[in-house]
């Protein structure tokens, strides 16, 4: 019996006499790349089709060779495609499910790739993100074993790559790969973490950064607006007449919704992907500086403040060339501002995780040597307006008195900003850590590189030194639902660093000065810590091993204690001084220094490495239910121009 082979949709007989014959299913595609409906003749062609095993590279390639105009030609056939495909997958015939999934995935797949309509595309990324969405927990989600097999990963880069494709659809693609990166990754191998863990293509990763910066950036946007609204409003003149002491209040009202979606995304990129690393530096104008006409846009119903993707006439604005004359932005600058915005209010679990996520992230970058490079590069100066919670007793800075300095410069300040604004009943443990030890991971990375940075490093200390005053005063409550000796010890270790290493990195000798005598003046806070520490590690109750650790790492702060106040008391009873200056007590330390022991501290300059999988797992699982949730609530079908999708698709039933 003559064998017979099946290459490309063809059925031929080794015999060469005869013609090639094809497959049923080939012949079926065919038809439904005619003009004609292939139901017209056989009423139960789309019934039979789902029942024939489905023949991917024909259909791909059938698909791959249309042009717009051709596409046009069979709207209607390729429209009644999609609608039974849809209609196979409730039916419960696995054979038909399953063929009607690998037709819509393939169909869908090659026409993001194709060139023509846009408003196709949108529509193919809409139904993508609610074929993935479809259930809170993606990882359930069994649609998703077929996408994870077929990949439509170069179909998502070629939209971010491709600025028209990318300004209108780059929001949702970059929302769907975030997602997808997240089915099972920590039961299996996800190629989608596999590939973007390995794209180093320039024009896709910095498409991928000017769409999250965008998305950003117009959240900022939106919250300024708000918060000026406020601001100029009847409040405003409500609570210059009795006080700021409703001023929180109103801050609690301005803090929605944020962006997690994008945030997701972000974070995915910086901690998979080595080379987006430099996406964060890219410099584009400010947003907000440079604008352009906006066309008048469709009402729309009302949607949280960040849930929603910018217009495509707000994202060309961050791909103009620059101006000489225009302060200059990065992604990185875009996401500090966003993150101080996020990490004023934790007070509800929403917020805090969106919080713990911005802080997730710069611990990302604080462990990379490529990010530190130039977040330390004294070329690369940048004035950043940080959001600075509301409080009685600060005066709001002025936006034009910022100076340009480093981008590390402006991290350190968001850190110090989220020390002493937190201090509350309702503690953010967690976010502290996270918080102390991106400051810990920076300072590592100076005294490895010996760079002496230009930083008001008193604002940190007295911060440090506050929270540790804060822990004490607070004893009992805290311990009650926290260890605070582990903050403790973290907070006494930087100081630690500072007093071993801070020659190497301080920025002038009189720096080093002055955090002697930040030590010296607060002495009692740090003989206070030490009494209560001392106090819990000589009981035999839960807390001892913890306190003990504090105990020892307090012994070089306690040798400076004990050494220069002595010599304090003496130079003021010598020279009959009540109260000396602060300069006068610098000049007792100056002399003094050569007569002062220390003991060397192993491991200050060490630090574990963040790992997702070990620590994290459980946060990013519920985090991406939570996303996979409002996604699904928030698709923006009405966004797409109802006149534009009938003028194109006037047959779509």
């Amino acid at each position: 019996m003559a064998q017979v082979e099946k290459r490309g949709g063809l059925l031929r007989k080794s015999s060469a006499s005869k013609k090639p014959l094809k497959e049923k299913v080939v012949l079926m595609y065919d038809e439904i790349f005619m003009t004609e409906d292939p139901s017209k003749c056989s009423p139960r062609f789309w019934e039979e089709l789902f029942l024939m095993k489905v023949n991917l590279e024909y259909l791909e390639g059938k698909l791959e060779s249309l042009d717009g105009e051709e596409l046009m030609k069979i709207k209607d056939n390729i429209n009644c495609l999609f609608q039974h495909c849809i209609q196979a997958l409730g039916e419960e015939h696995p054979i038909r499910v399953v063929n009607a999934l690998q037709n819509l995935m393939e169909s869908l797949d090659s026409l993001l790739c194709a060139e023509g309509s846009e408003s196709l595309k949108s529509l193919c990324l809409k139904l993508l993100l609610c074929l993935v969405t479809v259930t809170d927990n993606i990882s359930q989600n069994t649609i998703l074993e077929y996408v994870m097999i077929n990949s439509i990963f170069e179909a998502i880069l070629q939209i971010l790559s491709h600025p028209p494709s990318r300004r209108e659809h780059g929001y949702d693609a970059v929302v769907l790969l975030a997602l997808l990166v997240n089915y099972r990754k920590y039961e299996s191998v996800n190629p989608y973490i596999v590939k973007l863990s390995i794209v180093d293509d320039e024009a896709t990763l910095n498409g991928m950064g000017l769409v999250i910066a965008q998305a950003l950036s117009e959240y900022n946007r939106q919250y300024k607006d708000k918060e000026e609204e406020h601001q100029s409003g009847f409040f405003s003149a409500l609570t210059n007449m009795v006080g700021s002491m409703f001023i929180a209040d109103a801050h609690e009202k301005i803090s929605v919704q944020t962006n997690e979606a994008i945030l997701l995304a972000l974070y995915e990129a910086v901690h998979l992907n080595r080379n987006f690393i430099t996406v964060l530096a890219q410099s584009h104008p400010e947003m907000g500086l440079v604008t352009t006409p906006v066309s008048p846009a469709p009402t729309t119903p009302a949607t949280p403040l960040g849930t929603t993707p910018p217009s495509s006439d707000v994202i060309s604005s961050v791909e103009l060339p620059l101006d000489a004359d225009v302060q200059t932005s990065n992604l990185l600058i875009t996401f500090l501002k966003y993150s101080s915005i996020v990490m004023q209010d934790t007070k509800d679990e929403h917020r805090l995780h969106s919080g713990k996520l911005c802080l997730i992230i710069l611990t990302c970058i604080a462990e990379d040597q490529y990010a530190n490079a130039f977040l330390h590069d004294d070329n690369m100066n940048f004035r950043v307006n940080l959001h600075r919670m509301p409080m009685r007793h600060r005066k709001k800075a002025a936006d034009k008195n910022l100076p340009c300095r480093p981008l590390v410069c402006a991290v350190l300040d968001l850190m110090v900003e989220f020390i002493v604004t937190h201090m509350m009943k309702e503690f953010p443990m967690d976010l502290y850590v996270r918080c102390i030890q991106v400051v810990h991971k920076l300072l590592c990375y100076q005294k490895k590189c010996r760079v002496r940075l230009h930083y008001t490093w008193r604002e940190l200390w007295s911060a440090l030194i506050n929270l540790l005053k804060f822990l004490m005063s607070n004893e009992t409550v805290l311990l009650a639902k926290h260890n605070i000796f582990t903050l403790a010890l973290m907070i006494v270790n930087l100081f630690n660093m500072f007093i071993t290493y801070g020659d190497t990195f301080l920025p002038t000798p009189s720096s080093y000065d002055e955090l002697y005598y930040e030590i010296i003046r607060m002495h009692q806070s740090f003989d206070n810590l030490y009494s209560m520490v001392l106090r819990l590690s000589t009981n035999a109750g839960q807390w001892k091993e913890a306190a003990s650790k504090v105990t020892h790492a307090l012994v070089n702060i306690r040798a400076i204690i004990n050494h220069f106040n002595p010599k304090i008391e003496s130079y003021a009873a010598v020279n009959h001084i009540s109260q000396l200056s602060e300069e006068q007590v610098l000049e007792v330390v100056r002399a003094n220094y050569d007569t002062l022991t220390l003991k060397l501290q192993d491991g200050l300059d060490q630090y574990e490495r963040y790992s997702e999988q070990h620590k994290e797992a459980a946060f990013f699982k519920e985090l991406v239910r939570s996303i996979s949730t409002n996604v699904r609530r928030n698709l923006a079908f009405h966004t797409l121009s109802q006149e534009v999708l009938l003028k194109e698709f006037s047959t779509i039933s």
